[in-house]
């Protein structure tokens, strides 16, 4: 099993390494590449970068702990993915082109034509600091991986993973990355698909899967969960909301301006959720049956139930692709979230003169030093730091892209408010212990959107007292 990881480890790295036959020596193709991506390569991209090792690791240890109600994670978040892409992907293309920016909030902030320095500055941070740490968890993913499969210190493994990474940045930037992707999400589906069947048929069958199932506990499996404080209806509003995040997430949104054609969106889609939805139903089964596999919950990790159940039931061969396209996959799912980090610093954070193709580079370098460290030294799950990181780009930066998208404009005083009023909200929930009832993204976007509300307002209200 050790050569068959090895081996198609290695394939992956010569995928994204190969990148550097094409790829041209400036940064616009190192950020964007080119914004010249076909259709199905951006899909298996944003496919692979929206789950990667949060699905395989994170949700199939979330439906093993949590039973059937865990498929709402999944139901909400690719509804909401969905709505929000009806008016928001194309335009982000078409304002990319038009603004010539190579980074998310360098579009969001030029928008409507106009500067808005500061705010993008402070986007820039909160990029660099939640970005940075939701591929401090794709390190940890990818090393709890090799652990099971080697006994491997999870340091050694985030260390590994941390050179891959400045390997794909290096050879072919995001193009790199995007070409990796689409090999993985293949891997993914199959790595995915075979467990699915070999767990259940391991069991017994689907009959015997289904019977096991009901004698684990009372509610595992209940369709809604149980022990929430404001019912299942809102906590499924949460997820959908985790959903409408999406497009808070640079290191996805970025696969969209790299489109080549704008116009190519009806097809991006289809491709994109028919994969998501498939994908997401053979997690959700797989982690379930991995709770009759391995039942001794107190003394088990659930996070590594996938790597574990392979090595048990799985070929060595076919045990070692399995988990070479995981650690892979949280390692492309890295690349591009560092990627959109030097983006953040080279262009956000640094607005005057803009560095050099090498120097962006180099910030590269510095971003996956401090993704590593947030692996090595980082006390939470791969679940619990994505969920985080997630909510806090969603709180933050979906309300603008909503508002601009149906058309509204803001001063960079609104923006900044709007910012900063999401996020705290979307903090303050999650202290106060509600997130377990309704994912914190939700508040934190509405606070967000109503400051908006308010803010044009009395906008509105000035304007007229002003004129008469």
């Amino acid at each position: 099993m050790t050569a068959s990881f090895i081996f198609f480890l290695l394939c992956f790295v010569v995928i994204g390494v190969a990148s550097v036959m094409v790829h041209k020596k400036n940064s616009s193709d190192y950020l964007l590449a080119g914004s010249d991506v076909k259709p199905w390569l951006v899909a298996l991209s944003a496919v692979a970068t929206n789950n990667s090792g949060y699905m395989f690791i994170g949700l199939i240890g979330f439906a093993y702990l949590a039973g059937l109600h865990a498929a709402w994670l999944m139901i909400g978040w690719i509804f909401g993915d969905f709505i929000v892409s009806l008016f928001v992907h194309k335009q982000l293309r078409e304002k990319t082109e038009e603004t010539g920016s190579l980074s998310f909030m360098g579009v969001v902030c030029k928008w409507n034509g106009k500067e808005m320095n500061a705010l993008r500055f402070i986007g820039g941070v909160l990029t660099l600091a939640f970005l940075g740490t939701y591929a401090g968890a794709q390190l940890s993913a990818g090393s709890k991986a090799l652990h099971v499969l080697f006994g491997w210190d999870y340091a050694l493994g985030a260390v590994i993973g941390a050179v891959i990474v400045v390997a794909y940045c290096f050879a072919g930037g995001l193009r790199a990355s995007i070409w990796t992707d689409a090999a993985q999400s293949f891997v993914m589906f199959f790595a995915m698909t075979l467990m699915c069947v070999l767990t259940i048929t391991q069991l017994g069958g689907w009959g015997e899967f289904t019977h096991n199932l009901n004698n684990v506990s009372p509610t595992f499996l209940d369709i809604f969960p149980s022990d929430t404080q404001f019912g299942p209806a809102m906590f499924i509003l949460g997820w959908i909301f985790a959903g409408f995040g999406v497009i808070g997430q640079p290191h996805i949104m970025v696969r969209f301006m790299a489109m080549d054609d704008a116009k190519n969106m009806t097809r991006v889609r289809s491709y994109y959720y028919s994969w998501f939805s498939t994908f997401s139903v053979l997690c959700i089964c797989t982690g379930l049956a991995a709770r009759l596999l391995i039942p001794e919950t107190a003394n088990f990790d659930s996070e590594l139930a996938l790597p574990v159940m392979a090595q048990d039931l799985l070929h060595p061969i076919l045990a070692g692709l399995v988990l070479a396209g995981l650690f892979a996959a949280t390692m492309s799912t890295a690349d591009s979230q560092i990627l959109s980090c030097t983006a953040s610093i080279t262009r956000d954070l640094r607005q005057g003169k803009e560095l050099s193709y090498w120097l962006t580079k180099i910030c590269t370098i510095f971003v996956t030093a401090i993704a590593l460290m947030v692996a090595l030294f980082g006390s939470d799950s791969v679940f619990t730091l994505v969920v985080v990181a997630w909510s806090a780009l969603g709180s933050a930066f979906a309300p603008m892209f909503i508002v601009l998208a149906l058309g509204g404009h803001f001063s960079q005083r609104l923006g900044i408010s709007m910012v900063l009023i999401g996020l705290g909200s979307m903090m303050l929930w999650r202290y106060l212990g509600y997130s377990d009832s309704v994912y914190e993204v939700m508040p934190g976007m509405l606070a967000g959107l109503a400051t908006y509300g308010v803010g044009a307002a009395l906008a509105r209200a000035t304007k007229t007292q002003t004129s008469s």
